[in-house]
Parts: C-alpha cells; sequence; structure tokens
C-alpha cells in the first residue's frame, strides 16, 4: 500500500507565504519513492504541473513560479515540501501531492503513480 498525505494549505494575503508538506508511507513489498511533486488545479481549469524533485534533488518548476515557490524533499521521511511565497491570487487552487513509486517483487518491479487528496490554498487580494 502506498498513501501520500499533503497538508499545509490555507488562507493567505497576497504577498504571504505557507509551506505544504506531503508525507509518503509505504507498506508490503519494498519499494522506492523517485520523482516528487506539486501540481495545483483551479476551478474550471486542468490540473498543472508546479514543482517536481527527483529522489537525488534535481528539480524544475513551471514558469509561473519560479523564483517564488521551493520545492524539498526529506528523503529520510518520505515526506516532500512547497515553501510559497509572495502568494498571488492567481495561485489559489487545490495543490496536489505526487508521486512515482516502483514497488520491487522476487523478480519483478512495477513504477506506479500516486496523488495526495490535497489541501486547498486560497490567496486573498
Amino acid at each position: 500500500q502506498v498513501h501520500l498525505v499533503d497538508s499545509g494549505g490555507g488562507l493567505v494575503q497576497a504577498g504571504g507565504s505557507l509551506r505544504l508538506s506531503c508525507s509518503c508511507t509505504t507498506s508490503g513489498n519494498t519499494r522506492s519513492i523517485d520523482a516528487m511533486g506539486w501540481y495545483r488545479q483551479a476551478p474550471g481549469k486542468q490540473r498543472e504541473l508546479v514543482a517536481r524533485i527527483t529522489s537525488n534533488g534535481s528539480t524544475n518548476y513551471s514558469d509561473s513560479v519560479k523564483g517564488r515557490f521551493t520545492i524539498s524533499r526529506d528523503n529520510a521521511k518520505n515526506t516532500v515540501y512547497l515553501q510559497l511565497n509572495s502568494l498571488k491570487p492567481e495561485d489559489t487552487a487545490v495543490y496536489y501531492c505526487n508521486a512515482d513509486v516502483t514497488e520491487y517483487g522476487r523478480q519483478w518491479s512495477a513504477a506506479k503513480n500516486y496523488w495526495g487528496q490535497g489541501t486547498q490554498v486560497t490567496v486573498s487580494s
């Protein structure tokens, strides 16, 4: 089993900051957590990538958040963070954690993608 639990959203004024966290828990077969990331979905819009980080720390960001958001991860805790600074009303959305997890059996492996339940970020003007 793999579970992603994301948290840290809330209501903040424009220019403010928030920190989102996402913990990945696994049970059963041996698994490795590969790339982790954050996506967001605003009302009436498609879900979009915000930021992503590989297991060795390489990152990429959407152009709309570069310089304002920072993604990081603690591999020992299987946790990924998203620091949101200089928030704008257009950042308002439900933010979803995402993870690529590889499961290993005796002579096989299988990669799957998982989502958290989402956390609401609302930025008031």
